[in-house]
């Protein structure tokens, strides 16, 4: 099983420690290595002199200062705390509940595609930063059919109905072809 490591934009450049400022250019180099994958967030001139050997995936981005959240008296199941507790999930039946959250993400300009890649085993990973937060997300492409796709966006509309009224819905049996 492969563990999926959120790893958060830093507030300060890897390399040298300073604290980015607010729309201040950064880059960011995703590897794996033997413990999991690994982000470095680096200043411009850390970048110029960073080694990149090993480097899986690399975007440019903007630093913005995050606000801070206003405090939600009620926790709802959205469509982001249901792909947080999906990605930390082991279980694969979730994948295709976890690639719809993703595009739904991405869609509402809450997530960015930064890269695809493929993994030891073969697999694609699509990669996604969170636009306010830059916490790097790592979902698996499960090669969705286009007769599998009502079922699957039933199971996320379970997933997020209010807990209320909803059982704890099975994932639908998805075949790879």
């Amino acid at each position: 099983m492969t563990e999926w490591d959120i790893q958060p934009r830093a507030t300060c450049c890897t390399g040298c420690q300073q604290v980015f400022a607010d729309k201040q250019a950064y880059h960011t180099l995703l590897a794996l290595t033997p413990t999991g994958y690994a982000r470095r967030d680096l200043c411009g001139t850390c970048f110029s002199a960073a080694e990149r050997t090993g480097v899986l995936s690399y975007w440019q981005g903007e630093f913005k200062m995050p606000a801070p959240p206003p405090p939600d008296p009620i926790q709802r199941e959205n469509a982001e705390t249901l792909l947080r507790k999906l990605v930390e999930s082991t279980d694969l039946n979730h994948a295709p509940a976890r690639y719809i959250l993703a595009v739904m993400l991405e869609r509402k300009k809450l997530l960015k595609h930064r890269d695809t890649v493929t993994d030891a085993q073969g697999n694609e990973l699509l990669i996604y930063e969170h636009a306010q937060s830059g916490e790097s997300f790592t979902v698996p492409d499960p090669h969705l059919r286009l007769d599998q796709l009502a079922e699957v966006q039933k199971h996320v509309a379970e997933l997020l109905a209010p807990s209320a009224k909803k059982p704890t819905p099975e994932p639908p049996a998805v075949t790879a072809e």
